[in-house]
Parts: structure tokens; C-alpha cells; sequence
């Protein structure tokens, strides 16, 4: 369904399982970070209508998640630990080449957000089928289909402004990139690394 290249490693929820605090806050921030995506898109890309009235709902919505984990840190007696550097989204990053048309930065970060939101659901998949705390396996199902129909919005938008068969190509080779840098990653309790 996601179309991703190169699964996570299952072995990344055991590590989770261990340090559920850890992923917990790096959860909380990937949730803020995705809501100040949503609005950097209307600062930056105002004149489209449509996509500034989803992500108006989107950074809603993901301020909402924010207080459902935040919530759900202070319930484990925890308070929100400091943010770090998501080094799979900086990695990622360097894919598109900087500047281009309006249209292509708009594009490109469309296919970015589309590819973080499909990587989020898959690992909250692994995490509401494998967490031996059910509750917190339920909570993570329920991110995970909200997650899945954020992946496909960015991409339905992508190909709505940019060539379809353009973009698909775009497509193809950022997911084979980021097949590349997962290699790499899923040793440690964070949504993405």
C-alpha cells in the first residue's frame, strides 16, 4: 500500500520496547514538526486554495496528536523530554536539488511530506502489532490509518500540481533514496532513525 522499498527492520520494535519514553518524545516532536510543515506550505504556497484549506485541517490535526501523546507522556509520570535532530528527514532532504520554479520547491516538498507521513504509518503499523502494551499498540493503530490518508493527500497534491508522469518518476526515485538511507537506520527508539 505505502509503496516503500525497503521495510523496517522488525527488530527496530524490540528496541522501541525497551526505551518507550525515548520514542515517545520523538514522537511528540515528529507531530509538532508535522504540523509547522502544514503551515510553512500556507506561509510559502498561499495562492493554492485547496491545499492551504487540507493544511489548515492537517495542523490541526497533528497539534491534536501532539496533545494525545504529550498526554500520554505525563500519564507515564514523564514530562516531554528535549527535541533532536531527525536524521532520516535530513537525510532525505538532500535528495531534490535546491531552487527551481515555485512549482517544483511546492512539488518536492509535497513528495517529502508524502514519503515521512507513509514511513510514520509503517512504523506505527509494526508498533500496534507488536507492542506488548495493548493499550499503547491500540493507540498506535489508530495514528497509523489517520497516518496513511496524510500520505496519500501530499501525493494526490503533488501530481495535482506538477506533471503526473514527472512526479511519478520524482516518486519512484525518492523512494529508491530512501530505501538507501534505511539501510542505515532503525537502531534506535525514534519514529524514523
Amino acid at each position: 500500500m505505502l509503496g516503500l522499498k525497503l521495510p523496517t527492520d522488525p527488530r527496530w520494535v524490540n528496541i522501541v520496547e525497551k526505551n518507550i519514553d525515548e520514542i515517545l518524545t520523538d514522537h511528540a516532536y515528529c507531530e509538532q514538526k508535522a504540523a509547522s510543515t502544514a503551515i510553512s506550505l500556507i506561509v510559502s504556497f498561499p495562492e493554492f486554495t485547496e491545499l492551504t484549506q487540507e493544511m489548515i485541517a492537517l495542523s490541526r490535526e497533528e497539534m491534536g496528536h501532539f496533545k494525545m501523546v504529550h498526554d500520554r507522556i505525563i500519564a507515564r509520570g514523564k514530562t516531554l523530554g528535549r527535541d533532536r535532530k531527525d536524521h532520516y528527514v535530513i537525510a532525505l532532504l538532500k535528495f531534490f536539488p535546491k531552487g527551481g520554479s515555485r512549482t517544483t520547491q511546492l512539488v518536492h516538498r509535497l513528495l517529502y511530506a508524502a514519503l515521512i507521513e507513509a514511513r510514520s504509518c509503517e512504523r506505527f503499523r509494526l508498533l500496534s502489532e507488536q507492542l506488548e502494551d495493548k493499550e499503547l499498540a491500540e493507540f498506535y493503530h489508530k495514528l497509523m490509518v489517520s497516518e496513511a490518508s496524510h500520505y496519500t493527500m501530499f501525493l494526490q497534491f503533488a501530481r495535482q500540481y506538477g506533471d503526473t508522469e514527472e512526479v511519478n518518476k520524482k516518486w519512484q526515485d525518492l523512494l529508491t533514496y530512501e530505501a538507501q538511507i534505511m539501510k542505515n537506520l532503525s537502531k534506535k527508539e525514534t519514529i524514523h532513525g
